[in-house]
């Protein structure tokens, strides 16, 4: 469930924090779940309240210059001694077409995307090395461990939910339906209207415009 995979990367953010905090020019770098949609990352971050950088793949960003992601960083750890990265594993694909282009895809038709969290890793170390500054980088990818743990309370009576709406849903003659929470309602969805697109972050909403208040981020572009 959602919130279960908030609770779990709020976690893994913390973990990243401690490690960064303790370290001379520490940098914690978490990779969340996210293919085409940050959620879960932005809600992590809000969550945690110790992420100095949110990229999610709604919001395109850059490395280098005045408002790119070294510069930044490069900030961070001169005025608080340490920052904490999470990125969302659909996030930059743009910067990666190279790679994107050669990646095949699963055996389920997805398109393998390259590693995000390992080619920052790679360009912010390379950043730092150049500058001569000495820095301490801890890359964590927790995606794994969010997916196998238990559903919390929450998700589990709202899994709970929707298994006897499905069920009632079905004694009752329906099909070609899911069920989902809307206005405080259990309600049956046709899948014609599920599958029409996918919800993404929308960045000009109140909820981002938190993340970039909360972290201090710059508009990248």
């Amino acid at each position: 469930g959602f919130d279960t995979a908030v609770e779990e990367s709020q976690m893994a953010i913390t973990s990243a924090e401690v490690e960064a905090s303790s370290a001379l020019n520490g940098i914690g770098l978490v990779k969340l779940m996210g293919r085409d949609a940050g959620h879960i990352a932005m809600q992590a971050s809000l969550a945690s309240r110790q992420v100095d950088l949110c990229l999610i793949p709604e919001v395109p960003f850059t490395l280098s210059g005045d408002r790119g992601i070294l510069q930044h960083v490069k900030h961070l750890l001169a005025t608080k001694g340490h920052c904490v990265i999470v990125v969302a594993e659909g996030a930059g694909m743009d910067l990666l077409k190279e790679q994107l282009a050669k990646s095949g895809t699963d055996a389920s038709g997805n398109v393998k995307l390259p590693d995000i969290g390992l080619w920052l890793k790679e360009k912010i170390e390379g950043y730092f090395d150049e500058q001569d500054m000495e820095t301490n980088l801890k890359y964590m990818n927790p995606m794994y461990m969010i997916r196998t743990v238990p559903a919390n309370a929450s998700d589990s009576l709202y899994c709970s939910e929707l298994g006897v709406s499905a069920v009632h849903g079905a004694m009752s003659g329906y099909a070609g339906f899911t069920v989902g929470l809307i206005n405080t309602r259990y309600v049956l969805i046709p899948m014609t209207e599920i599958v029409q697109e996918k919800i993404k972050v929308d960045k000009n909403s109140s909820t981002w415009a938190r993340v970039i208040a909360m972290t201090g981020q710059p508009h990248f572009q």
